[in-house]
This record gives structure tokens, C-alpha cells and sequence, in this order.
């Protein structure tokens, strides 16, 4: 395996176990599904590993701290259940603040708190969003730009990410973040909710990653909103 990561490269895939309630989250239940998966790019193959982060403030970075020390992946793309969102949500900007509507798996419940005392008001995504974004409207799949990923566990991990690719001995590694809608399932347990099937987002999620490591340079298409 690990001839096989130095050769063909790895992405470090995350989602998230169920919180507020749930007994199953949808990011999760399509990020494993990719494990093992070689994902064929500008002509190099890339192998996902993905992995399950805990829905808990602090204690989520350092998990995936944990994973990016083990894997030393090519690229990171961490997945996490939006719902209430009808689309994909490609995240633009992670913001440095916590500031929870419900407490998190381990009862912790911060609010209007820096994630970081000392560091930047925020951080941008490194993957080419827009060209992202392209790839997966073409194969018929709802997405949007989103500029914003909330201030829960989700910013938080995202947040964490981009600060720990921004530190030396981890330069080249570019990262990002997309919210999904619940499964189907979820949605019929929340009257009015949208969902998206699994095989949906696991085939979004494969163009995501693929458009990723092909594209260098992102593309310029309009993305934006006006609120």
C-alpha cells in the first residue's frame, strides 16, 4: 500500500459521524463508498482514502491532523451533511470563529469564539472551485458556490484544514470542503428538506476530485451571489 501511495499519489477523502440526533450522516454514508478508489488524472492514478471525523470542536482538527500526518495526501477534500441545503455547496472561505447553534457530539456548545487566537479572519479553499463546479452542473448534478460553511463543526474542520496545509513540509497540498444535502431518507424525516441520492453525490464527488487533480488553474465563470 504504501508503494502504491508513493507511486500513484492519495487523496485524503473525510466525512462525518451522525450528530443532533441522527443515527446516520449523509456525507459519510458517500465518502466511504470511494475508499480504495483510483481516480485516474492528467494521467497519473490517485488513491482515496477516506475517513470519518468526529462531529466534536477541537478534537475534529485533531483527528484529521492525525490522518494528514499518516497519509501525506496529494490533496484533502472533507465532506459534510448540509441540511436544509437542496444543492452541493462547493465552500469558497472558511471563517475563524465558532459560534454553535447545538452542542457538538461531546457537549460543547462555543460561542463567538476564535478557532484560532492568533490566526487569519479566513482562509480560502485551494481547490479549483469554479472548474469543480462546471464538472459536476454538466453531469446533470444540482451544485453552487457556496460563501459560506456555517459556523459549527463543519467551518471549523475547514478552518483547521487550511491552516494545518498552510504550515511548512505540507506546501503543494491544496485542500477544499463541500456540503451535501441529507439522503433521501433524512429528508423524509424533516418535512419540506430536500435530499440527494448517495450514488448521486459518489458520482459528484468523483468528478470533484478528478476536475481537482486535473485542473492547475481554475477556471473564471461566474459563481457569485448577491446574498
Amino acid at each position: 500500500m504504501s508503494a502504491q501511495r508513493q507511486t500513484q499519489g492519495c487523496v485524503l477523502l473525510t466525512g462525518f459521524e451522525p450528530f443532533g440526533g441522527d443515527s446516520e450522516n449523509a456525507s459519510w454514508d458517500a465518502v466511504r463508498l470511494l475508499d480504495g478508489v483510483v481516480i485516474d488524472a492528467a494521467g497519473d492514478g490517485y488513491r482515496i482514502a477516506a475517513r470519518r471525523l468526529p462531529v466534536a470542536f477541537g478534537q475534529s482538527v485533531s483527528v484529521l491532523r492525525e490522518h494528514l500526518d499518516a497519509l501525506r495526501p496529494r490533496m484533502v477534500l472533507c465532506v459534510a451533511q448540509a441540511g436544509g441545503r437542496a444543492q452541493l455547496s462547493i465552500e469558497r472561505v472558511a471563517i475563524n470563529i465558532d459560534d454553535a447553534r447545538i452542542a457538538d457530539n461531546l457537549g460543547a456548545q462555543p460561542i463567538d469564539t476564535p478557532i484560532l487566537a492568533d490566526g487569519p479572519a479566513a482562509y480560502f479553499g485551494t481547490l479549483p472551485i469554479k472548474a469543480m463546479l462546471a464538472a459536476i452542473r454538466a453531469a446533470g448534478i444540482p451544485a453552487e458556490i457556496s460563501q459560506t460553511a456555517g459556523t459549527y463543526v463543519c467551518n471549523h474542520v475547514y478552518y483547521g484544514l487550511m491552516h494545518a496545509l498552510s504550515e511548512p513540509g505540507r506546501a503543494g497540498v491544496r485542500g477544499g470542503f463541500i456540503h451535501i444535502p441529507y439522503s433521501p431518507a433524512q429528508a423524509q424525516r424533516y418535512p419540506g428538506a430536500a435530499g440527494l441520492a448517495t450514488e448521486t453525490v459518489v458520482q459528484a464527488l468523483r468528478l470533484a476530485i478528478r476536475t481537482a487533480l486535473a485542473t492547475p488553474t481554475d477556471r473564471r465563470i461566474a459563481g457569485g451571489a448577491e446574498h
